[in-house]
């Protein structure tokens, strides 16, 4: 078979996988074992070995499978990793958003470039794969809810450590059209809950607002946000250079005459160094315990105030000796990096030790919108990298 006919094979094969990989409606927090089961299937029949982590509800699941090398070598061994789930559609769709279509060169449907194109590019190449003579594993990772503050990929990262996969190299393959992203903030996502003492408007001494609290608490968060810019790094490759923090919302309240006994407020923070967040939690917890809860007791003892996690995605750090750069570099000829202001899985496998770099197929400018697309040639460049990975990783 010619050079051109396993190229054009391998693209073709990597739309057909795609196309059923977007009809899966694996929508963040919602079952997504059944594309995991797909995605197993194709490499056990390649011969792999794999194992799944679950969420306590055994309905998310993460797939971790193993073509294994013929020949081991010293060679770090490659993890290929992207998301298995979607953010929610909203209306305005000009075409079915599980139903991938072609129009222009461009491949329509939801998670097409975030991030259901990359796998079905690992997918499409395992078979060359498993016919090459490795001298390293190649891994194949596959992870639930990353959209929502990265849920999923812990669960995983636990129990590769219990496995002792400590070493290797990851590309992450979010879109980047293919370019090289090195580093990123962190972005821890909150909720904080505040529960008062309901009552009517006409006497506010006999209620606590839990509104008023919360405002309280919001108008701290918007105080520490400037201390924030105060501990701005001198050195910051990022955009803003200092941690950012922005408040989401706020709820609470049934009436203009009642005295609201509940309210939350949803916060995020983007951390340029770790300590930003643990001074920024201090802080908070602090005024939280130490200001305001003791003023709402006074009046009514079981008031409350809670703080939710919804999830600390760790940041990643640039590596100025990063082998996951070199090896993409080395393939592609480009040697720039990049930053990024949006969060990936990254700095989870990086924190055990393996060398990761963010780099896939498709632009961020496509993900999470309406009609999300992925340009064809995209995928095929996908497909040439992973081809070059192969060349890295046969023994001569």
């Amino acid at each position: 078979m010619s050079t051109e006919n396993t190229s054009d094979q391998l693209f073709n094969n990597s739309v057909k996988i795609l196309t059923d990989l977007i009809a899966f409606k694996t929508i963040s927090g919602e079952d997504n074992s059944t594309l995991i089961n797909y995605c197993d299937e194709i490499l056990k029949k390649l011969g792999a070995t794999s194992f799944k982590t679950f969420d306590d509800e055994k309905k998310r699941v993460n797939l971790f499978a193993t073509l294994k090398a013929k020949y081991p070598s010293e060679k770090k061994p490659i993890i290929l990793s992207g998301h298995t789930d979607v953010v929610p559609v909203s209306k305005g769709w000009s075409t079915d958003p599980f139903v991938a279509t072609i129009k222009n060169d461009k491949l329509f449907g939801r998670g097409a470039c975030d991030m259901k194109g990359f796998i079905a590019c690992t997918l499409a190449f395992a078979p060359m794969y498993s016919k090459a003579n490795l001298d390293r594993d190649i891994h194949f990772s596959y992870t639930f809810d990353e959209e929502t503050a990265c849920i999923g990929a812990p669960i995983l990262i636990e129990e590769l450590k219990k496995r002792g996969v400590k070493d290797g190299i990851c590309i992450i393959g979010e879109p980047t059209n293919m370019k090289i992203i090195d580093a990123h903030k962190g972005c821890y996502e909150y909720t904080t809950y505040f529960e008062g003492l309901a009552g009517h408007s006409s006497a506010p001494h006999k209620g606590v607002s839990a509104v008023e609290y919360a405002s309280r608490y919001v108008n701290k968060l918007i105080e520490l946000r400037e201390k924030l810019k105060e501990r701005s790094p001198k050195d910051s490759i990022f955009d803003p250079p200092h941690s950012t923090l922005s408040i989401g919302g706020i709820f609470g309240g049934i009436a203009h005459n009642v005295i609201a006994d509940k309210c939350h407020v949803n916060w995020e923070t983007r951390p340029v160094v770790k300590e930003d967040g643990l001074f920024l939690n201090a802080e908070l917890d602090k005024y939280a315990n130490e200001v305001l809860l003791p003023d709402m007791i006074k009046v009514f003892s079981n008031s409350s105030i809670t703080k939710k996690i919804i999830g600390e995605v760790t940041g990643f750090d640039r590596d100025k000796k990063s082998n996951a750069c070199e090896l993409i570099s080395n393939l592609t000829g480009d040697n720039t990096r990049d930053v990024v202001s949006f969060g990936t899985e990254a700095g989870l496998f990086q924190e055990i030790g393996i060398s990761t770099v963010v780099c896939g197929p498709g632009s961020i400018e496509q993900a999470h919108k309406i009609d999300e697309f992925i340009v064809l040639d995209e995928l095929k460049k996908c497909l040439s990298l992973l081809d070059g990975i192969k060349g890295q990783s046969i023994s001569n």
